[in-house]
């Protein structure tokens, strides 16, 4: 389904808001208006009611709620984590490369605080609006790499038998794995576009029930409504929010990586 990538995934959250309050009201009217048709043509002959019904229905909504908010939030935590061990890896590496011999320790200290600067520029660049900044960036990085592990296959060839060179290499590779994995959690893990049409469509339905209950007993009234658009629209704008990595509100703390590149700067040559 591309309705993600087009709508929900690329579009400002105000929007996805106010979208969403939209197709809340419009299905609660539509509902009432069949209700209420229903009940002034005695359709059944007596007043019926749907509350069992709509009350399955909202447990189901919730439940589906639920399940994609807990989906984006452990997206969201284990980006948290990636960044966390990336900053190990970039860190351990950068140490290592301190025990090598000259001239590749001041080419590979040099090369990785590139890549800390790189790293950190990274998830302030709004992949949405500016993806090819971002791919940019991720295309830097991986250049960066590849000097890297030019060096490390020149040194692994001048001293094979170096535990200290063997212990870089380690080092290095899991840096550079950390960034597959980052790159690869941020921009191609999200919330698959199936769940995201199964909710809304839960919601259309659910919401015209509710209408309808209203409709058929005469019930409720439009502030209520406004209420529930309002409540469920939040809920659906956390999600969102969260299943955005560069872009939103809610965004994992780079203060780490931050931390490292000040690090690294202060280490000089």
């Amino acid at each position: 389904m591309q309705i993600y990538d087009t709508f929900l995934g690329s579009s400002p959250l105000w929007i996805v808001f106010a979208v969403t309050v939209v197709i809340v009201l419009l299905s609660i009217v539509a509902g009432y208006k069949i209700g209420h048709y229903v009940q002034e043509r005695k359709k059944y002959g007596s007043v019926i009611s749907a509350g069992s019904v709509v009350a399955a229905s909202l447990a189901l909504l919730a439940f589906m709620l639920a399940f994609t908010f807990s989906i984006a939030y452990n997206r969201f935590d284990a980006r948290k984590q990636i960044v966390l061990d990336e900053v190990n890896a970039i860190g351990t590496t950068y140490l290592r490369a301190d025990t090598l011999p000259e001239p590749p320790r001041s080419e590979a200290r040099k090369l990785l605080r590139d890549y800390v600067n790189t790293r950190a520029s990274l998830p302030n660049t709004d992949y949405w609006n500016k993806p090819e900044k971002v791919q940019d960036l991720i295309a830097k990085s991986e250049a960066i790499q590849d000097q890297l592990w030019s060096q490390v296959v020149y040194m692994g060839r001048t001293y094979p038998d170096s535990e200290i060179v063997s212990l870089y290499i380690t080092s290095l590779n899991e840096m550079i794995d950390l960034h597959t994995e980052r790159i690869v959690v941020a921009l191609q893990y999200r919330i698959p576009g199936p769940i995201w049409g199964a909710l809304y469509l839960l919601t259309v339905l659910t919401f015209g029930l509710v209408g309808f209950e209203i409709g058929i007993t005469g019930g409720g009234n439009v502030w209520a409504s406004f209420i529930i658009a309002f409540i469920f629209s939040t809920v659906i704008i956390l999600i969102t929010d969260l299943d955005r990595p560069m872009q939103g509100h809610i965004a994992v703390s780079q203060q780490p990586m931050l931390q490292l590149q000040e690090k690294v700067q202060e280490g000089g040559p």
